[in-house]
């Protein structure tokens, strides 16, 4: 049975003082790192930003073509890989949650609503006048990762934040959304499905985690994501259900079960309703 690797930032970073920080050119990155490119995920933050070459970059069953300029943001736990032209050049970040929350303190990391998975598109491009003001930050990181200077993880993490706070700005531009109280319970809404999807399908439910009617929940979904409440559940219950069917780990009435539904064939009409396929034939389409 098949089973796509989670990464941790250990994986890639051979440096015992700063285990939870990765940073390198992609060029270097793909030298001892190749097997980035079949599917895989990671339990870390990863940002990676391309200066040359083009390809495909899929990210949780989405493909987004990459040029110069493109910027790719994940969370821990989105599937992705890479199809790469040999040119290919850019620079790659992973980094631990703990790490960033630690160091920064009263910021956390899930402040930057580009890293929020209901209402995120994980890529980003940069237009060519606008790559000057993110580029020096990360042949900063390249510079200072390859020294030995006292302060250095300060450093890296501040230049990661500079890095940050020009993708946020860029990231309210191009998807720009409602008034930062209806940001607030979308953020909410996020963190209560990815802990109770599994057994809670209800919209009633987390509106009332949220201490709101379900109309201003839906008004709330609508006004930022363009969906219902409902559709924001299925979609997040159809990813995992994708992300296990892949992963070829578990019978698919075994999937069925981790994810709360205790009749199969219901499960299957489910899926097959939201998919226009069977779990089965799902499965069967990948490699």
């Amino acid at each position: 049975m098949k089973r796509y690797p989670i990464y941790s930032v250990q994986n890639f970073s051979c440096n015992d003082i700063h285990r939870d920080f990765y940073v390198n050119t992609f060029t270097e990155h793909l030298k001892s790192h190749s097997f980035v490119e079949e599917p895989h995920r990671h339990d870390s933050y990863l940002m990676v930003f391309f200066t040359k070459g083009s390809g495909l970059h899929e990210v949780d069953f989405d493909q987004f073509g990459i040029k110069r300029g493109s910027l790719f943001v994940l969370q821990p736990g989105q599937m992705h890989h890479w199809n790469l032209s040999e040119d290919i050049e850019g620079f790659v970040i992973i980094f631990s949650q703990e790490l960033y929350n630690l160091y920064f303190g009263q910021k956390k990391i899930n402040d930057y609503n580009f890293y929020h998975s209901i209402h995120n598109r994980p890529e980003m491009v940069f237009e060519e006048n606008e790559i000057p003001k993110i580029l020096p930050y990360f042949d900063l990181l390249i510079q200072e990762n390859s020294q030995n200077n006292k302060y250095q993880l300060d450093k890296l993490l501040n230049l990661l934040d500079c890095i940050h706070i020009e993708v946020a700005r860029k990231y309210s531009e191009t998807y720009s959304h409602q008034t930062h109280s209806y940001n607030i319970k979308i953020n909410t809404f996020e963190s209560l499905l990815e802990e109770y999807f599994r057994t809670e399908k209800l919209p009633s439910f987390y509106a009332e985690k949220l201490n709101i009617t379900l109309k201003h929940l839906n008004r709330i979904c609508n006004e930022i994501l363009q969906k219902t409440a409902t559709e924001v559940i299925i979609d997040r219950v159809i990813l995992e259900i994708k992300r296990m069917l892949i992963d070829k780990q578990l019978a698919v009435n075994e999937v069925a079960f981790k994810v709360g539904y205790e009749d199969y064939s219901y499960f299957s009409r489910f899926f097959k309703k939201q998919t226009g396929m069977s779990p089965t034939e799902f499965r069967n389409t990948v490699r």
